[in-house]
């Protein structure tokens, strides 16, 4: 089988985010099928962007064929973005007859946004393919309730009329948010074309892991009871509300050190809030390679997720931030309200409600106290339950069993 997926941002070991196109196709490889990736060159997620000079450029990375659409850099989610969003699917559109050539026989239109579903659909309806639509985030519904862009913006009504042709005619949506399905169908979706594919782990990258850079691990005190953070420090990630969940904490349990471990655009309004709350418990340290990360968890006696208060999430999540804390076996404390909640599910930890210093504090607390023994037996859970669940060698054969 010959799998053809546009995927604006998709991304690589070597590239950065976003993975799960890499993960997924690398499985399939992996099984014998042909795969290939029409990625545009510039991404705001990536951290390193392939810079070439043609207009399409072929790179195979793990026998994975991708094909880098030359687009124009930009910043922010302004019209930058907007134009960049246009060179790439003008690209896809020129790409065509060469795409047809290689006679995919499932066509994955994956972009965030849903544009390039336009292209798929006539590329699968010209060969009888299958045409898939993969959602990771609902488009235009989350640029208007996180952009406050109105239903009637002209790009709205554009994203919006992609959207619709998608749930039309395609033969099946495949996506990480697992309470979606009504939406979908509210704007066209038949039943029985929805399928819930979450995001996971590669337990071979896992296995593999690199040891801690020796300069980071000093910076670990001994003698204390860690509450970890890793990832990305930015509004959505609602860090704030962990600083005020530290004050509470650091007069009566000096015991617990906090540490958030990563970078983004409010690292520092976080330092900035950490002095003049003047909290001796938390530290603030730089970002680590993507491979040494479960290496910096198993520093950590528990893990922590908070999130703002969002109404999307009721469509529900699918962090891969949350799989590397299962994975390490350590127990969770998630904060948040969403359609879905895996830390309940796995049994791994404690949900409790976000943007609220003392219920977090509390939950943190109730772990705290906890024998060893009892924290030890929720990270096992959740690991157990994510090898179960999220590894991507089962979720790629689950894909193409719904798919096919």
């Amino acid at each position: 089988m010959y799998i053809l997926i546009f995927n604006h941002y998709a991304g690589s070991p070597y590239h950065g985010m976003e993975y799960r196109p890499y993960y997924l196709s690398r499985e399939w490889v992996k099984s014998g099928h042909g795969v290939t990736i029409v990625a545009a060159t510039q991404s705001h997620i990536r951290t390193h962007n392939p810079d070439y000079k043609k207009k399409v450029t072929e790179e195979h990375i793990d026998g994975i064929k991708y094909a880098w659409i030359r687009t124009r850099k930009y910043t922010g989610n302004g019209i930058g973005r907007v134009l960049n969003m246009l060179d790439y699917i003008k690209g896809v559109y020129n790409m065509m007859p060469q795409l047809i050539k290689e006679n995919p026989d499932v066509v994955i239109a994956s972009s965030t946004y849903p544009l390039d579903n336009y292209p798929a659909y006539k590329i699968a309806k010209k060969l009888n393919a299958k045409y898939v639509y993969e959602v990771h985030d609902l488009w235009p519904l989350s640029p208007m309730e996180l952009g406050g862009y109105s239903k009637c913006h002209p790009f709205i009504v554009i994203m919006q009329l992609a959207e619709n042709f998608a749930y039309k005619h395609v033969d099946k949506v495949v996506s990480i948010l697992p309470c979606a399905e009504q939406h979908m169908k509210e704007h066209g979706l038949a039943a029985g074309k929805f399928v819930y594919i979450p995001n996971g782990i590669s337990q071979e990258e896992k296995n593999n892991s690199e040891s801690l850079d020796e300069k980071t691990k000093i910076l670990f005190p001994t003698g204390k009871f860690i509450v970890g953070y890793t990832g990305t420090f930015g509004l959505a990630n609602s860090l704030e509300t962990m600083l005020f969940v530290a004050s509470i904490l650091q007069k009566d349990y000096p015991g617990i050190l906090f540490v958030f471990i990563g970078k983004g655009p409010e690292k520092e309004n976080l330092m900035e809030l950490r002095e003049k709350l003047n909290l001796a418990n938390l530290i603030i340290i730089d970002a680590v390679p993507k491979e040494q990360i479960q290496q910096v968890i198993a520093c950590f006696d528990m893990c922590i997720i908070t999130w703002n208060k969002q109404p999307l999430y009721r469509f529900g999540i699918s962090p891969n931030k949350i799989f590397d804390y299962m994975y390490a076996g350590k127990p969770i404390i998630q904060a948040i309200e969403a359609g879905n909640d895996m830390v309940a599910d796995a049994n791994c930890g404690i949900t409790v409600e976000p943007e609220n210093p003392q219920a977090i504090a509390d939950g943190i607390l109730k772990l705290y106290t906890m024998s060893r023994k009892e924290r030890e037996k929720l990270g096992n859970n959740g690991k157990q339950y994510v090898l179960a669940n999220h590894a991507y060698h089962i979720l790629a054969k689950q894909f193409l069993e719904a798919i096919c």
